[in-house]
């Protein structure tokens, strides 16, 4: 049976608990939001002891369910000053799930500030060890020196060193499966600060003697998984690398997430040069459709010796395989894995950077030190707008980043800091962030929808709450919701809920693209799920529960209504091409939780 462990690293001391029964459905995302609301005190220093981090898989990770291997963090966020859940794939998810664990609670700080701590998680074990050594090293170095003191090819996740030195910037790495990057991210809110605080590197877990969770009803969760697998493979999304006539399908496998740059640029939501345009001339350079072709040119060169490679999985079980392996062109040496969407805007649009390679190394230095590259990229695009470095300077913002491994430089320190407190210090008025969390790569302008979840988010400004673009921009069922409409309150409340079951389901986000055009792979989720705990919860009230509480929280921490606002200048400068404001009314905005 399924149990918490609880670690007090005040006094260096861990029990194991039963999942309470007001939990017994929760995991992921819905179980640390609960444990966050229920046990911080919404005022509390986000650093000092009174906040604790929750480490939960989905409910589903560890089983047959395709693309369930989701892990889930949450905290009091040092960025937002709000509550916060973070999520990634990698291999910790699973091997958690599979000694039964199915949350950590990490709470306390040491008295000493001169070590550091690794808990070591096997089967009904838990092993807090302190590792002075694995502290102050790049994220790429330590997980290849835990790879070789564990045999049993152990789940890392750990904070960096940002993370070590409690900048804002910082996430929860995580590393791949075949170990050879830390890129699998929980990177926005600053949660790797959380962790640092706690003094712990690293969280390693170790699944000998761990078996498969097995569902409670296992004839309706074969067949809602037979439903699921059909409704992703064969979706032009999130489907096969190649159909039947071998050309090339599925856009995830093929291009990855950065399938959405050439989209977004000719759709004229492309932030570019620091949200001050909506398209730009370096978007194919760096695109999906370039990472394939480097990869294929790599392939042809150095064969099986290079990694290189696209529709490679995130976590054991992922069937979408939306990663990739971006090499050195020069060496066919790994470079970084996975360059997404997400990290080749922030690092490459959004600064004007038309390199690959150049975005590609901002991106491998962001994974080695521990960094949400959201976060940085607008901190960089922060520094291009104070003057420190020029819009376009790849090589710059190279110089800039490497500054981060030294302790006594406070560009270093300040890149690391998140891009509100970048743009501050500097005296930049164009800032852009929701509650303290710098905006992702879609322009509220011209698509409101994404606007409205970034302003309404209980996460801060964040696509993934309530990624509205699957109907904004892509389509449901072939019927594109009018980007530019302004009555979008519905719309982002819906994708909020949905988000927060499928947040705590284990499932990858990117199920959605199939599974909200396919009524029986929609049926499928839902089935494997209600199957696994062996009784049926709706999908929406699970996720407006998981959002009350949240919500919740926020209060008690300060929040009201006045915060669930984009920054000024989206409502006030047109974006190019379109010429188009944020003027979605407040009304509107109130609505997505009136009530709540």
């Amino acid at each position: 049976m399924a149990k918490i462990l609880r670690i007090d690293m005040s006094s260096l001391e861990h029990k194991w608990e039963d999942i309470p029964s007001k939990y017994e459905t929760y995991a992921g995302r819905a179980l640390t939001s609960a444990i966050v609301h229920d046990e911080v005190e919404p005022t509390c220093h986000p650093l000092r002891a009174g906040n604790k981090l929750v480490v939960s898989p989905g409910l589903l990770a560890g089983t047959l369910a395709p693309s369930s291997g989701r892990l889930s963090f949450g905290a009091k966020s040092p960025l937002t000053g709000g509550i916060k859940e973070a999520n990634a794939g990698g291999l910790t998810g699973t091997r958690l799930a599979r000694i039964g664990v199915r949350g950590i609670v990490l709470e306390g700080i040491p008295d000493t500030k001169d070590d550091w701590y690794s808990i070591v998680v096997g089967k009904d074990k838990c092993e807090i060890k302190k590792t002075n050594e694995y502290a102050g090293i790049g994220a790429y170095e330590l997980i290849g020196k835990i790879w070789k003191e564990y045999d049993s090819k152990p789940g890392i996740v750990g904070c960096g060193i940002t993370g070590q030195k409690l900048l804002m910037g910082s996430g929860i790495f995580g590393n791949n499966i075949e170990n050879s990057d830390p890129g699998r991210y929980a990177g926005r809110g600053g949660l790797g600060a959380v962790l640092g605080s706690k003094r712990v590197v690293a969280i390693i877990s170790d699944d000998t003697d761990g078996e498969r969770p097995e569902p409670k009803d296992e004839e309706k969760f074969s067949e809602g998984r037979k439903a699921m697998v059909k409704a992703l493979n064969e979706h032009p999304v999130t489907g096969k690398l190649k159909d039947d006539e071998g050309n090339a399908f599925g856009a995830l496998k093929n291009y990855g997430t950065n399938v959405l740059m050439n989209i977004l640029n000719e759709g004229g939501g492309l932030p570019a040069f620091g949200f001050s345009r909506g398209r730009s001339d370096v978007a194919a350079k760096i695109s999906g459709e370039a990472v394939h072709e480097l990869v294929d040119k790599v392939k042809e060169k150095f064969g099986d010796k290079t990694p290189a490679t696209y529709g490679h999985p995130c976590h054991p079980g992922c069937i979408m395989a939306c990663s990739n392996v971006v090499p050195y062109e020069d060496t066919g040496k790994l470079q970084v894995s996975p360059l997404e969407y997400e990290s080749a805007w922030a690092l490459g649009t959004n600064l004007g950077i038309d390199s690959l390679h150049d975005v590609a190394e901002l991106n491998r230095l962001c994974n080695d030190l521990g960094l949400d590259t959201i976060e940085t990229g607008n901190a960089i695009a922060m520094l291009m707008e104070g003057g420190v470095i020029e819009y376009g300077d790849g090589k710059g913002a190279i110089k800039a980043l490497e500054k981060a491994y030294g302790d006594d430089t406070l560009l270093g320190k300040l890149v690391s800091s998140g891009a509100q407190t970048v743009g501050q210090t500097l005296g930049v008025t164009r800032i852009p962030v929701v509650k303290g969390q710098a905006l992702p790569a879609y322009d509220p302008r011209p698509i409101r929808g994404i606007g409205v979840t970034y302003a309404t988010s209980t996460m801060g400004a964040d696509h993934t709450a309530g990624y509205t673009i699957a109907a904004e921009i892509l389509g449901i069922k072939g019927d594109v919701s009018d980007p530019r409409g302004l009555k979008k309150a519905d719309l982002s409340r819906t994708f909020q809920a949905t988000t927060a079951y499928i947040d705590s389901s284990g499932y990858c986000l990117f199920i959605a693209f199939a599974i909200l055009d396919d009524d029986d792979g929609f049926q499928g989720m839902v089935d494997t799920v209600n199957a696994y705990l062996g009784k049926d919860i709706d999908v929406t009230q699970y996720g407006l529960e998981t959002l009350k509480k949240e919500r919740s929280f926020n209060k008690g921490a300060g929040f009201s209504k006045e915060d669930d606002r984009l920054p000024e200048f989206f409502k006030k400068e047109p974006l190019p091409p379109h010429n188009v404001t944020f003027d979605v009314s407040e009304e509107e905005l109130d609505k997505v939780y009136e009530g709540m």
